[in-house]
């Protein structure tokens, strides 16, 4: 993007382990709020979070260079998670002009997911822009880099059918828990999680025929989820019962903090076993086991879960380990069209800056063409052409002023573009 001063900062699986992100994720709440504090270094900042990577856009004033913004994007999210400064600044890879749009646009596309064109990554990267909107800290450049990203990601869905094809994060971690489960149509789920990837969730586990589905959430949001969808809301106080009739938990609340203990796993499992004990009539019963799937970074579910006999724990180092590679005809197409989408974003933007440098000469061009027109109009009445005659000279009019018009603009433009291109 010529003369535009936009910076990335990105940890993702690809460099880091999940417990790291998820310490870098911790600095996302306010992060794009601290940093535009001080406009001087940022004009404008987009934090995207997701289960897979913490990254930072900044479009920072035209004299400000990329050290200082490291500098100062370090010391912020050192602040806001207790990381030393260095650990920071050795967590993010910087990007610069082309190469951190060419990032935006990858990561828009799935090109850079852990599951390789998985879908739910474009509308995170929307969300992302929508989120900097409602604080305040977004900018021109920035709406304008990030609703282009979209355009790439929706052109490559639609070229290659990477994004078309169901692969997503929450396949992936479906597919791996159906081995451990009976059949979908039999299968009890409870969902914990309210936000855009229950949704998701919920879409998945319908589409291979689970449709008994309890919703949890301690946000209270659970009713108005599970009354929109058509699925059951879990009560405040009720989940314990929930997960001892439950064979397969599918966390994704998005909260800070563990929404789901081993405490209230073992009292589930031991309310499951008495459950089994009065239907089986037998002294030792086993109860159904319980597979618990963690889709989120900053961990639902209490490690210790794991431990508990009879519960089976997956989370996202599971799926990574498991991801489907893509097929390389459809990436290498992705990847030429993100190049082509580079190219397209300076043209865009070049585009922009004549526009507004020709403003003045355009805005006269429009008016002296009025200005004739009424004069010739004028001149005309006075000489009191009417009827077919009129009406002739004013269509020869009107093509005679707007020739001369765009002959003004083009002109206007070609300068202005040539003193850009100049420098």
């Amino acid at each position: 993007m010529p003369d535009v001063n936009i910076f990335s900062f990105a940890a993702s699986h690809h460099d880091l382990g999940l417990d790291e992100l998820e310490e870098l994720s911790g600095a996302s709440g306010d992060l794009g709020q601290t940093l535009v504090e001080d406009r001087s270094h940022a004009d404008g900042v987009v934090v995207l979070a997701t289960c897979n990577r913490f990254e930072v856009y900044v479009d920072a004033p035209g004299d400000v260079g990329p050290g200082e913004v490291a500098a100062l994007v370090a010391s912020r999210v050192a602040d806001a998670t207790g990381l030393s400064h260095d650990d920071v600044r050795a967590a993010l890879t910087p990007r610069t002009g082309h190469d951190a749009v060419r990032h935006l646009l990858e990561v828009a596309s799935g090109l850079d997911s852990m599951v390789v064109g998985e879908r739910e990554i474009a509308g995170q990267v929307r969300r992302s822009l929508g989120a900097a909107r409602s604080r305040g800290t977004t900018s021109p450049d920035l709406e304008r880099l990030f609703a282009h990203a979209t355009r790439v990601s929706r052109r490559i869905e639609a070229a290659t059918g990477l994004g078309a094809v169901g692969r997503s994060i929450v396949g992936v971690g479906l597919d791996l828990v159906g081995e451990h489960l009976g059949p979908w149509r039999l299968t009890r789920a409870v969902l914990i999680g309210t936000g855009s990837y229950a949704g998701a969730s919920l879409a998945a586990l319908r589409a291979r025929g689970c449709h008994d589905v309890r919703v949890y959430s301690r946000s209270g949001r659970a009713a108005d989820f599970a009354r929109a969808r058509g699925v059951a809301a879990i009560e405040p106080g009720g989940l314990v019962d929930a997960l001892a009739d439950a064979d397969l938990v599918v966390s994704c609340s998005g909260r800070i903090g563990t929404v789901l203990d081993a405490a209230a796993v073992r009292t589930a499992r031991e309310r499951a076993a008495e459950q089994a004990e009065r239907l089986a009539h037998a002294p030792d019963p086993t109860p159904r086991p319980l597979v618990v799937l963690d889709l989120a970074l900053q961990r639902d579910v209490e490690a210790d879960v794991a431990d508990i006999d009879g519960v089976l724990l997956l989370d996202l180092a599971n799926i990574r380990a498991h991801a489907p590679a893509a097929g390389a005809e459809p990436v290498r197409r992705a990847h030429q069209i993100v190049g082509t989408g580079v190219v397209e974003l300076d043209q865009l933007e070049l585009a922009r800056r004549v526009d507004l440098a020709a403003l003045p000469q355009i805005r006269a061009a429009h008016e002296d063409a009025a200005a004739r027109l009424d004069a010739a109009r004028a001149a005309r009445a006075a000489r009191g052409v009417e009827g077919a005659d009129e009406r002739r000279a004013e269509r020869a009019a009107r093509r005679a002023a707007a020739a001369e018009r765009h002959a003004r603009i083009m002109a206007a433009k070609a300068a202005a573009r040539a003193a850009i291109v100049r420098g």
